[in-house]
């Protein structure tokens, strides 16, 4: 397993995501409750 975890990858690219994107899965993350009960998992997006 040493040997999987320890190659560099060929190519690294730089990403750059649009401003607008970032700002969208922010907001998004924000509004998202989890609710967990005894036998089941509730996702409420408060938008």
């Amino acid at each position: 397993m040493a040997k999987i975890y320890s190659k560099k990858s060929l190519s690294t690219t730089a990403m750059k995501p649009e401003k607008e994107i970032v700002s969208f899965l922010l907001n998004y993350s924000k509004a998202l409750h989890i609710l967990k009960t005894d036998q089941r998992v509730f996702e409420i997006n408060a938008n």
